[in-house]
């Protein structure tokens, strides 16, 4: 089983849970604050001292509780609605997904989000901006890539596969 299908269940993304995680006020949300507020949360070390582990725990409590507070999508036309469904497609239906786009491109771009935490941890710990920023960036950028491969899957698969594609309330 794909690291993915453990972290899927982990955040017990069953229908209902991937409708609403597609909200796109959720992944909008997610993707404005995902990744500044555990920056901040983690750099007000600095000025608050040990009351950051709080912070933090406000981050992750809010970040648990995101997709948890938007009710589930009524419809998969938005951008977001379509990579949330088209990641849960690459997830749950792989040998699918390998016919529609490049699993290795999509793969890549997963890479380059990854790659981006290596200086985002590094500006984190000596407390570097320049370094925190680079990595913040890349890692979107790269979540940002693979969330528009993510994209063009959920489109490919609704028109190839209409059987898997998204229908409000089923």
């Amino acid at each position: 089983m794909a690291i993915e299908k453990h972290v899927a269940g982990f955040f017990r993304l069953d229908d209902q849970g991937w409708a609403r995680h597609a909200n796109p006020w959720s992944g909008w949300s997610r993707f404005a604050t995902g990744m500044v507020l555990p920056i901040l949360a983690i750099w007000s070390r600095v000025w608050i001292g040990w009351w950051a582990a709080l912070a933090f725990a406000a981050v992750a409590l809010w970040l648990w509780l995101n997709p948890r507070l938007f009710p589930p999508v009524d419809h998969d036309r938005g951008w977001m609605s379509r990579g949330v469904f088209g990641e849960r497609a690459f997830i749950e239906h792989r040998e699918i997904a390998t016919g529609l786009i490049s699993v290795r491109r999509a793969n890549l771009f997963n890479l380059v989000a990854a790659f981006g935490l290596i200086p985002l941890a590094y500006g984190l710990w000596v407390l570097d901006p320049v370094a925190t920023i680079l990595g913040a960036s890349i890692s979107i950028a790269g979540k940002m890539l693979f969330m528009g491969e993510m994209v063009a899957l959920y489109d490919r698969m609704k028109a190839t596969h209409p059987e898997l594609a998204y229908r409000a309330g089923a």
